[in-house]
This record gives structure tokens, sequence and C-alpha cells, in this order.
């Protein structure tokens, strides 16, 4: 079975510490595999607000939606340990762009590397939208507003 290769790009536009908690970790005692997406998810959130960008705008009912995951594990993380996400959007078209992420340990320790392949969707016509122009140019430059 050929295993799952992530390229990193060369810089990332926006990192994140997460703390591991107790409730992070599997009968091995260290992260599992459902906690780590579940940290994914929430340093996802950060990145996009950096971007200006949201998952969801209840008042438009637009946002976006996962079209695929892929994580490559790289070693364990345990209770105790702080996660520095680096993040940046890459492979922009007209519907979305992916956000690749590397996961280390502030010690440097690696975790994991992933890919969510991201989408504009239209919340009420259920269909996919096209990304706007001032978005992909913000991801492009990979600048934070904040």
């Amino acid at each position: 079975m050929a295993r799952i290769k992530i390229a990193l790009p060369e810089s990332f536009s926006v990192t994140v510490e997460l703390p591991l908690r107790i409730t992070d970790l599997n009968y091995g005692a260290h992260l599992g595999n459902d906690a780590l997406i579940s940290l994914l998810h929430e340093a996802r959130v950060q990145f996009l607000r950096e971007m200006e960008l949201t998952e969801f705008d209840p008042a438009t009912k637009q946002g976006l939606i996962m079209a695929d995951l892929a994580v490559e594990y790289k070693g364990e993380g345990f209770y105790g340990d702080v996660l520095r996400v680096q993040m940046a959007a890459t492979d922009l078209h007209k519907y979305g762009f992916d956000v690749v992420y590397q996961v280390q340990t502030t010690t440097g320790r690696p975790i994991a590397r992933a890919k969510t392949g991201m989408l504009c969707f239209d919340y009420t016509a259920r269909k996919l939208t096209e990304l706007p122009a001032e978005a992909a140019a913000r991801l492009r430059s990979g600048e934070s507003v904040n």
C-alpha cells in the first residue's frame, strides 16, 4: 500500500499553539487520531480567522466545506505537550484551496503533517461557489490580517 506523503510549503502563514488535554489521549496513553483531527479543526478555525474567512457565516449561509483530509503521522503526542501547528494555504483553484499543517511539539518533536481540501459552499443552495478574489489574494499572500 502506498503511504501518504504530504509536501510542506516553504513558509507558513499562521502558527497556533494548542495544549494536549487528558481527553486527547487514547488507550495507548498518547494523542488519539480522532483528537488530532479535532485539534486540526481548531487550528484551521484560527487560521481562517487570521485570513478573514470563516467555515460558516450564519448571516449569508456561505462558508467552506471540507472535501478531503489526509494525515501523515510522524510521532506520538503525550499529556503535557503543547502542539505548535503551522498552516498555509496551497493549491488555490476556482472553488477553494488546501490547508497544509505541520504539527510539532513546542520542543520541535514531529507529530504529524496534514492537508484538508476546503471548498467554498452555499449552505442554502447546497452547492459549490467560487472562491472570492479578495479571499484568494489574502490566501496567496499568506499574510494574516491581524
